[in-house]
């Protein structure tokens, strides 16, 4: 796709009321010669999504829940058109009008949106990791056909991104994707059967979603970008590895064949991975922090203990299987997360019922979005199964 760069590129933001899609909405109010908004899609935060139209005035604002469209009908400003469903947000992804798509919905859901866009060729801002968690084959092989420019908005992964930028990709000998470890880095493993939601949910460098707070206090949240970076870079998965680093400066790291090592640091603040979606070339100014690594002091390392967080040991065999068994394993652990954030579970017991569900279901490839579905529905059917003893 070829982007007029004399106007402002048009966005569509799925997702447009959580973290990611507010960060968006900044980083665009910041450089509104280069950005406007097409569409933003919001599921049901109908005040969010009224404080977000005001500022950015999209053509579009699409509420994925009807009732939140509702709520919505006769106060948004003029001018602005307001649809419902996920097919509106569908449709609206793959729009002629839209030049770049964030796709920054959360879980499963936002697959059909974002493939949508890849397939229309768009410049896609990769928010949603389920996207090629549970999809990746499908995912990549339709942004080949199509031309379409997937970018990651992980912070991880936009690291090895910028890290893998001009070199020999058989040059690699490692990606390595950093964590930090979450709240529950330095305690003591046989602590942690006793760990209540709002522990896990303290993460202590980044302010994010109830979900993804629990799956950092699990790693499984960095065993998912495990299998993400597998498709976006097309890395085999003996060459993928993860490292403890509490600070959260160092981002992303990859080793070539000579003993080199390419890490890109910065604040941690999301706004510096969106921008470099949004435009890679000529940087954003994105308003986050400089980096002062004479006042940050030093910056530390540690091994990933798999006592601590068997999410890592699981995924191993995760990443050398097929589809079906990354599509399990994200699956079950959203019903298992769920499941403890309503303290119907404990902590240990997320990972516990992952591995269990993992042991049960078919190692096959996945060809269509229906087989994801199909895929989806029984581990998540296996999960509460187990749950509910």
């Amino acid at each position: 796709m070829t982007t007029d760069l004399r106007r402002p590129t048009r966005m569509t933001v799925l997702g447009a009321t959580g973290s990611i899609g507010c960060s968006t909405a900044d980083v665009m109010l910041k450089h509104p010669d280069k950005f406007s908004a097409f569409a933003l899609v919001g599921h049901q935060n109908s005040d969010k999504m009224l404080e977000l139209a005001s500022l950015l005035k999209p053509q579009w604002v699409i509420m994925t829940d009807s009732d939140a469209a509702k709520r919505l009908t006769g106060k948004l400003p003029a001018g602005i058109r307001l649809e419902s469903g996920m097919n509106a947000a569908i449709a609206i992804s793959a729009d002629a009008e839209t030049d770049m798509v964030m796709a920054a919905m959360v879980g499963s859901a936002g697959l059909p949106a974002t493939l949508a866009a890849v397939k229309a060729g768009k410049r896609v801002g990769l928010a949603n990791k389920e996207c090629l968690v549970t999809a990746g084959q499908i995912f990549m092989a339709e942004a080949k056909v199509s031309g379409a420019d997937v970018v990651p908005v992980d912070s991880e992964h936009a690291a090895v991104h910028q890290c893998l930028v001009g070199h020999d990709h058989a040059s690699i000998k490692q990606v390595i994707l950093t964590a930090s470890g979450g709240p529950f880095r330095d305690r003591d493993p046989a602590t942690l059967h006793t760990v209540t939601p709002e522990e896990a949910i303290a993460h202590p460098n980044w302010d994010m979603g109830a979900k993804i707070s629990v799956d950092s206090a699990t790693m499984m949240n960095k065993a998912l970008e495990l299998i993400e970076a597998r498709w976006l870079f097309d890395i085999a998965p003996d060459k993928l590895s993860a490292i403890i680093h509490p600070e959260s400066i160092i981002h992303g790291m990859v080793e070539y064949q000579d003993g080199s090592v390419l890490a890109q640091l910065a604040m941690p603040d999301m706004r510096m991975p969106i921008a470099y979606a949004m435009q890679i070339q000529p940087r954003l100014t994105t308003g986050i922090p400089w980096l002062d690594l004479a006042k940050a002091g030093q910056l530390n390392f540690q091994a990933v203990d798999q006592q601590r967080f068997p999410a890592m040991r699981l995924v191993q065999d995760v990443l050398k299987g097929n589809d079906s068994l990354a599509i399990a394993f994200n699956a079950a652990n959203e019903e298992a997360n769920a499941a403890f954030r309503n303290r119907q579970l404990g902590f240990m017991d997320i990972v516990t019922t992952v591995e269990k569900v993992l042991q049960q279901v078919d190692n096959v490839p996945v060809e269509t979005l229906d087989d994801v579905w199909s895929h989806d529905a029984h581990a998540r059917a296996m999960a509460v199964e187990i749950m509910n003893g």
